[in-house]
């Protein structure tokens, strides 16, 4: 199953790197995967900070295609209201629809997106 790796993790990876052996080995094992939003949340700061060359490791990743469901993002939104998760923010639930159409797991520090999973069927690796 690939993985795709959430500007969570990412962002974990460049400043200190607590869970980079995890991220680590998903690279190893050539499992990880991006998406469009993702690398526009991580490669605006990575430009500020003048680190080209990994903007280019990063786009060199594999990209999910980006295939936007608005009804859908719209019923992910509106059971996590029912279920009280009034934090959740459009972009998780975007980067979760997006991890089920092509069939990834999550790999994210985010909890947002354990509530997520509670709703629909995403795997979660933290």
């Amino acid at each position: 199953m690939k993985v795709l790796v959430d500007t969570s993790v990412w962002i974990d990876f460049f400043r200190d790197g607590k869970n980079s052996g995890k991220l680590d080995l998903l690279i190893d094992e050539n499992l990880i995967v991006t998406n469009d939003l993702i690398l526009t949340e991580l490669i605006p700061y990575l430009r500020l900070k003048k680190q080209n060359k990994v903007i280019g490791l990063l786009t060199e990743i594999s990209k999910n295609e980006m295939n936007i469901n608005w009804k859908q993002i719209t019923d992910f939104q509106t059971l996590c209201l029912q279920k009280g998760y009034n934090g959740i923010g459009i972009p998780d639930l975007v980067i979760a629809q997006n991890a089920l159409q092509n069939d990834c797991g999550i790999f994210t520090l985010d909890n947002h997106f354990e509530m997520i999973a509670s709703i629909i069927n995403i795997k979660v690796f933290k």
